[in-house]
Order: C-alpha cells, then sequence, then structure tokens
C-alpha cells in the first residue's frame, strides 16, 4: 500500500481497493498539497472533532459517498448530516471490507466549531490502529504522553505511527521520544507541527534523536511504500 503525508496530521492511504484519508484537513491548512475538490476517498478515518482534523470530510463526503468512520459523539452528530458515519469507541475493533479498525486513548479533547461559533463536544478523543494485509498503522491523533503508549506497543507489532510532535496542544518533541520507545513501531512520520505559529517544530532534528524506529520527516506530498 501507498501512504502519503499531506501536513498537519492529514494521511492518504491507497491499497489495493480503496483510498482512504485520516483527518483531511485541507482547507485553512497551509503545509497541505491536497485540493478538497478533486481528492478522492472510499473512506474517512477520524481522531476526534476538531476543525484542524475533521477539516474537510462533509464536503468530501458528500461528494464521493466516503464512509465516515469515528468516535461514537462524532460519528453521531456527522450522521445528522446526512452522511455514511460508522461510530465507534476507545478499546473497540471492527473488521471493514477496506482493513480493521481499533481505536485506543488519545489524551486531548474534542469538540467542533461551527460556522456561526457554536461548539458542538464531540465525545472522547482516540488514536486509530489501522490493520491491512498483516500491516499495522497507528495514527496517535492528538495526545499527550500517557503510559499506556507502552502496553499499546507491547499488544500491537506496528509497522508505522504518526505521532504529533508541536507541543502546546499536543505533546512537544521530548515527550513523543518516549512515546516512540514505548511503542516500538518499525517507522516514525511526525505530525501536528508547523501549521500554525505555537507548534512550530524542527522534523529532522527530531527523526535524529529517535532511539526506536526509523524516523520519516516527511513533506507534504512524499509517500512511502508499506
Amino acid at each position: 500500500m501507498d501512504i502519503t503525508y499531506h501536513g498537519h496530521s492529514a494521511v492518504s492511504i491507497k491499497t489495493a481497493t480503496h483510498k482512504i484519508l485520516i483527518d483531511p484537513f485541507i482547507t485553512g491548512n497551509s503545509l497541505s498539497d491536497l485540493d478538497p475538490n478533486t481528492v478522492e476517498a472510499d473512506v474517512i478515518l477520524l481522531t476526534h472533532g476538531h476543525n484542524d482534523h475533521v477539516g474537510d470530510t462533509m464536503a468530501i463526503a458528500e461528494r464521493t459517498d466516503a464512509q465516515i468512520v469515528a468516535l461514537n459523539e462524532l460519528a453521531v452528530y456527522l450522521g445528522q448530516k446526512g452522511l455514511n458515519a460508522h461510530g465507534m469507541n476507545i478499546g473497540g475493533a471492527y473488521d471493514f471490507d477496506f482493513g480493521r479498525v481499533k481505536y485506543t486513548q488519545a489524551f486531548h479533547s474534542s469538540s467542533y466549531e461551527e460556522e456561526d461559533g457554536t461548539f458542538i463536544y464531540t465525545g472522547m478523543p482516540g488514536g486509530i490502529l489501522l490493520t491491512i494485509d498483516d500491516k499495522t498503522i497507528y495514527h496517535l491523533g492528538d495526545t499527550s504522553l500517557f503510559s499506556d503508549l507502552k502496553l499499546i506497543g507491547e499488544m500491537n507489532d506496528i509497522d508505522l505511527a504518526f505521532v504529533p510532535i508541536g507541543d502546546n496542544f499536543t505533546m512537544g518533541p521530548e515527550d513523543a521520544l518516549i512515546a516512540c520507545d514505548w511503542i516500538q513501531a518499525s517507522s516514525v512520520v511526525p505530525v501536528h507541527y508547523n501549521t500554525f505559529p505555537v507548534i512550530e517544530q524542527d522534523p529532522k532534528a527530531f527523526t535524529d534523536k529517535l532511539a526506536t524506529g526509523k524516523g520519516l520527516p516527511l513533506q507534504a506530498g512524499e509517500s512511502i511504500t508499506l
């Protein structure tokens, strides 16, 4: 499968049968290489409800009829918008036709701000363990460092992890290095940095310090094959 980073926390995965988007924040993301009016998707996976992660989900799903997978309150909210949303919760797993999804804990917050400024509570935030063809991708979502990351690493053979390093809203580089030691992923891509001034970081400086896993400081639009 081909996996591409699109700036902030947005990721696309192309398999033999599906096009999958994770947290497709495109409009308003100056780092994104995607066009929300043309990007293709069969599935959209969401870690939580913040606007910089839900991003262009609604417009993309309306245009492509993509299935959305999200934590339950966020899925209900999107379902009320007429979209095809499958709700899940922390610790739960489900086998879809595109792969197996399991949500993990993430210590963060989760709400969606509508155009009129109304905040909608969207339940718990989460990380996503996505297993396709015996390969496991772990998108940590937005999170602080927490000790159960070590348990997640012990329970799963993680091939590729997307790890936030921006600080201020999530863990910073120092805590992210510890997280990588705990999850024991074979390869690590830093995410959630440089989109806003308060989360400016040097991704290569981070990956150069990794003690566990191969660091891949991808730029928006760069891909790897898993």
